[in-house]
């Protein structure tokens, strides 16, 4: 019988990456956020706390826009509370995941532009 290599924790997270990415479109709509996208979602061992990642369209706006997201965060908990059929959905945690701009900048700097 072979193992299981798609664990629960990954389930959540995957199901929580893709209702929080409507959420935070929907956000962005209307709230007049910047531009921004779910990279990605890692929930705790305990499913307690998920921290959402996210990348923003304009790098320079996104600390007023991952406080704008803190802030809706419990009330997206209560709407994922809604969606999702589990006993207990996860506090919702967003970081700013900078990753792309990082490697924009590596790309650029191998291209040799400043």
């Amino acid at each position: 019988m072979p193992s299981r290599s798609f664990t629960r924790s990954d389930r959540l997270s995957a199901e929580l990456r893709r209702l929080v990415g409507t959420l935070v479109h929907d956000a962005v709509r209307e709230h007049a956020l910047p531009s921004m996208s779910v990279s990605d979602v890692e929930c705790s061992k305990d499913f307690d706390v998920a921290t959402v990642w996210v990348t923003a369209l304009l790098p320079e706006s996104s600390k007023d826009a991952v406080k704008a997201l803190n802030a809706m965060a419990k009330e997206m908990r209560m709407q994922l509370s809604k969606m999702m059929r589990v006993r207990r959905v996860p506090e919702l945690r967003f970081k700013y995941d900078d990753s792309v701009d990082r490697g924009e900048r590596i790309e650029a700097l191998l291209r040799g532009e400043k």
